[in-house]
């Protein structure tokens, strides 16, 4: 009697998962975000978007000559059009052009300083490849010449930090501790609010406990505003007043005006590309 073959136990190949290899072993990392880079063109076409639309309340700031206005708006129309004409150039040369071409075509005491403050920022810019969100605030600080620090204390700077605490915290004024403390802890603080964590590190060669709040540091707080939900319009023409009161500006009332439009236009513009990341 033939014996009969074991019965085949039935296959469980199906069930065994596929054997792992490069293509499907690999974990998958998400994308890094680029850092936006920002078109000049556009950035200061917006800003001359903006001067023309206040061009009337400018002249009539100007109660010397009357043609603020109709200054302001020329200047930021040869700027944006000069970067224009060297869109594929370096920041550095588009800068450089803007401010020979400004030079070469308007003559008024204004288009002078915006002029210098382009050449000073060809050299800051010296050797980049593109300005973007991160590096925007220190081409709006050195375009409007502002530089060194603000008083934290007194009648003047404490209602601003007051308005700005104020507004972050949701009460009128900061407490005494807040007062007291350095301005390393005061910005950080604020930043730190609006950003949802804790405190910030503020900018290198800023001193603690000597009552002053470095210019970089305060646009850092107004780029802060810009991009929370929490920016007041008292916030941030506090924080631009400051920046206003400490640059080239500030020379007279019809500048500082005109001063406080820009810098506001700029940093909403940059603050809207940086959220759009």
């Amino acid at each position: 009697m033939a014996t009969k073959p074991a019965p085949r136990k039935p296959s469980n190949m199906a069930n065994k998962p596929a054997p792992k290899t490069p293509a499907n072993s690999m974990s998958k990392k998400p994308a890094a975000t680029a850092v936006k880079s920002i078109d000049l063109g556009k950035l200061f076409g917006t800003v001359a978007k903006t001067l023309a639309q206040n061009q009337t309340q400018l002249n009539t700031a100007d109660t010397y000559n009357h043609d603020h206005g109709d200054n302001m708006v020329q200047i930021f129309e040869v700027i944006t059009q000069a970067m224009k004409e060297k869109q594929n150039a370096s920041p550095a040369d588009q800068l450089a052009y803007a401010s020979q071409l400004l030079r070469a075509k308007s003559q008024s005491g204004s288009a002078q300083l915006y002029a210098e403050g382009l050449s000073d920022a060809a050299t800051q810019f010296q050797g980049a490849k593109s300005i973007n969100t991160n590096t925007a605030m220190t081409l709006i600080q050195t375009l409007l010449g502002a530089q060194g620090s603000v008083p934290t204390g007194g009648s003047g700077s404490g209602d601003m930090l007051g308005s700005l605490l104020g507004g972050l915290m949701g009460s009128q004024q900061p407490t005494a501790q807040t007062q007291s403390g350095g301005s390393g802890d005061l910005l950080g603080g604020l930043l730190g609010g609006l950003m949802g964590g804790g405190e910030t590190s503020t900018a290198q060669g800023q001193s603690s406990g000597d009552g002053k709040i470095d210019i970089a540091d305060l646009l850092n707080a107004g780029m802060a505003f810009a991009q929370s939900k929490q920016s007041g319009g008292s916030n941030m023409d506090a924080i631009l007043n400051a920046v206003v009161s400490s640059s080239k500006m500030a020379d007279s009332e019809h500048r500082s005006q005109s001063g406080a439009l820009v810098a506001n236009t700029l940093m909403q513009v940059v603050a809207q590309m940086a959220k759009a990341k």
